[in-house]
């Protein structure tokens, strides 16, 4: 991409690390209202895990359209549509009054996160490699804040008895300023492959490599989405607090999820991306274990706090290893980690459901745990490549 002076560098960084925030805050916003929109539309714990379903189906459907419109025409092109379509999709499921509207809504809220995802993730690779070192885990970590402050933001609205539609709405107009704001500071080129010569095609078959790194997200992801989708309904149901710390245990996870990943940088350097990985696994099994063992409001947040932690730096290593492949093109070994990674975002939601509504959430967050220790697992197999 050629030389740049220090100052233009710093306002790609800029830049990506406002559309970072600006996903995190549009995806936040949904989840910290879904005890509210399940309670509007009166909807049981089997019922809102296979409407929940819907979510993760539209960001697979649009993994491999993703790749390549962003290797096509270019990760700002991309995101530029797509950071106005994903605010939009928002606003669709505030104002849905069915199940099937829901439904539908979260269907394409799906497909334009992904959309978001890959073309903002794919600025994020050009950016770090201008700078040569690790900075993924930073952009991810604004990402979290973004959620953590959504967390927030949320309780206030619930507070002042705001409903979801108005909600979003706000949250669409707050976007759409960053875009006007930021878009002139995008990288205006992706990265390119570490070997061009052997990357001439879009679509090539994932080498073993690549595959490790999506199985890895996939562990990590799937005890995401169980606590997007389901910290809310756990403290409700399980735990039981004063209505107003319903949202705790997420605003707990967000918050060290986002402390974790603005640390990542340093411990990857220290440590190693693969060691920081297994103990990744490992204190996600911890969190969750200690919140299913000891169902109260103080173990169950300091355990959603652990589980925070533990997610934070998997899914931004595993995104920027992918970047760096030699035999992809870095839009599309993206697509190709978060296609596998999202099979936990796919699985997570729907099974909590399903084995809630059979014996209890309990029983779910256990599994969960166990889930997230194929991170710990998989790990030293990088080590292979």
């Amino acid at each position: 991409m050629g030389t740049l002076s220090l100052s233009a560098t710093k306002y790609y960084r800029i830049s990506v690390s406002a559309f970072f925030f600006i996903q995190g805050l549009v995806f936040s916003s949904w989840a910290s209202r879904i005890p509210d929109i399940k309670d509007a539309l009166h909807l049981n714990e089997a019922v809102l895990g296979s409407v929940l379903f819907a979510l993760p189906v539209g960001q697979l459907s649009a993994m491999a359209l993703s790749g390549y419109l962003v290797s096509r025409y270019g990760s700002k092109l991309v995101l530029t549509v797509a950071a106005l379509l994903y605010p939009a999709a928002l606003v669709g499921l505030g104002a849905a009054s069915s199940i099937g509207q829901l439904t539908l809504g979260l269907f394409l809220f799906g497909i334009t996160a992904n959309l978001c995802n890959i073309a903002v993730n794919t600025q994020g690779v050009g950016v770090e490699r201008l700078y040569n070192r690790s900075i993924m885990a930073s952009f991810h970590g604004l990402w979290s804040l973004a959620g953590f402050c959504g967390g927030l933001v949320s309780t206030l609205m619930v507070g002042y008895d705001i409903p979801p539609l108005m909600h979003f709405c706000i949250i669409y107009a707050v976007t759409f300023a960053v875009l006007v704001t930021m878009r002139g500071s995008m990288l205006p080129r992706d990265a390119k492959p570490a070997d061009e010569k052997k990357t001439k095609k879009v679509f090539v078959r994932p080498d073993r490599y690549i595959l490790l790194l999506g199985l890895i997200a996939f562990g990590s992801m799937a005890c995401e989405g169980t606590m997007f989708d389901w910290s809310g309904v756990y403290f409700e149901t399980v735990i039981r607090p004063p209505k107003e710390l319903i949202r705790l245990g997420y605003i707990a996870f967000m918050c060290t999820m986002a402390c974790g990943r603005f640390t990542a940088d340093r411990l990857v350097t220290r440590f190693g991306a693969i060691r920081v990985i297994r103990a990744s696994g490992i204190v996600i099994a911890t969190g969750l274990l200690l919140s299913v063992l000891f169902p109260h409001l103080t173990t169950a947040t300091l355990g959603f706090l652990l589980v925070g932690f533990g997610t934070s730096s998997v899914v931004p290593l595993c995104y920027s290893l992918a970047g760096r492949s030699k035999t992809m093109l870095p839009g599309v070994a993206l697509a190709t980690v978060s296609t596998i990674g999202f099979f936990g975002f796919l699985l997570g939601p729907p099974v909590i459901g399903f084995i809630a509504h059979a014996l209890n959430l309990r029983w779910s967050f256990a599994l969960i745990a166990l889930i997230g220790l194929t991170t710990t697992v998989a790990a030293p197999m990088l080590r292979q490549k």
